[in-house]
């Protein structure tokens, strides 16, 4: 009976062991499509620093001989910057502030408020899900330039306030909540907007960091709808500026500069990401371990 009793942690030890060894292998799909993601971005960060006849070559460059910056200065000089990416920040920072408010305040009102046909406006809200973007410009255009919004900041804005995704991301999240928490909280008289500041937004923060992170991304990278509803360089946002590099000089010596005010384009993105990273984590894991 000892010799049974010491031998049973054996058991565990062993299927540790098998776990450990059979690890490794479960990292080459993630190491892979980390590779895919990152080595372009890396190289073209790196051919940034190259020269023109380092880039434009026939023979593989891996590290610039003499790395300079000279490319981030000659994009300076043919593009203006400073204003693209102030109209970028202005246009970024507010659509996505008012988009997450709002998607806050509709899978809110989805959830914890009753009111008639709730069910038909979350129908809709799926439809506008699956509905692309591209489908309502001209409608869109033709609405907002009869309003005088174009090259302007709230015609930029205006047209994608609506977030289907965060709307529908955030229900979805809210119906998980203990309902014991808002009853609690009815019980001492707190009203709707008390319990969304004070209780719902607070348990929620990982869900609504990953709804901004989505948010601002999309609202940085967008280009088909400023590229439309804009045709003043002051008003540009900077990926439709950055198209100004390749009509200045489509000479291809001007590659490492067209680099360049990509990586300026990337850079804030990944600072974002890096500021919400724990945020982003744990609400992607949320409710996956218990």
């Amino acid at each position: 009976m000892t010799a049974s009793i010491l031998q049973s942690p054996a058991r565990p030890v062993s299927r540790r062991r098998r776990l450990n060894r059979s690890s490794p292998a479960g990292y080459v799909p993630l190491i892979l499509s980390a590779a895919v993601i990152v080595i372009p971005l890396l190289w073209m960060a790196i051919g940034s620093l190259k020269t023109s006849d380092e880039v434009v070559t026939q023979r593989l460059v891996l590290v610039p001989s003499h790395p300079s910056f000279a490319a981030y200065q000659t994009a300076s000089e043919l593009v203006d910057f400073p204003r693209l990416f102030l109209n970028s920040f202005i246009v970024t920072f507010v659509g996505s502030l008012v988009k997450i408010v709002l998607a806050i305040t509709s899978a809110y009102g989805l959830v914890f408020v009753r009111f008639p046909f709730k069910r038909i406006i979350f129908l809709g809200i799926l439809v506008a899900l699956m509905v692309p973007s591209q489908a309502a410009l001209l409608p869109n255009y033709t609405f907002i330039a009869s309003l005088g919004g174009v090259n302007t900041y709230w015609g930029i804005i205006l047209p994608g306030l609506g977030t289907a995704f965060g709307t529908f991301l955030l229900r979805q999240h809210f119906l998980t909540l203990p309902p014991e928490l808002l009853e609690a909280a009815e019980v001492d008289g707190a009203g709707h907007f008390t319990r969304l500041t004070r209780i719902v937004v607070p348990v929620s923060r990982p869900t609504i960091a990953t709804v901004a992170l989505v948010t601002i991304v999309t609202e940085w990278n967008d280009y088909i709808w400023p590229l439309v509803i804009t045709n003043s360089q002051q008003m540009m946002t900077l990926p439709v500026g950055l198209t100004l590099l390749h009509n200045t000089e489509s000479d291809p010596s001007l590659y490492p500069v067209m680099m360049a005010g990509a990586v300026l384009v990337v850079l804030p993105v990944l600072i974002v990401f890096a500021v919400l990273q724990r945020q982003i984590v744990a609400g992607l894991t949320q409710g996956a371990v218990k």
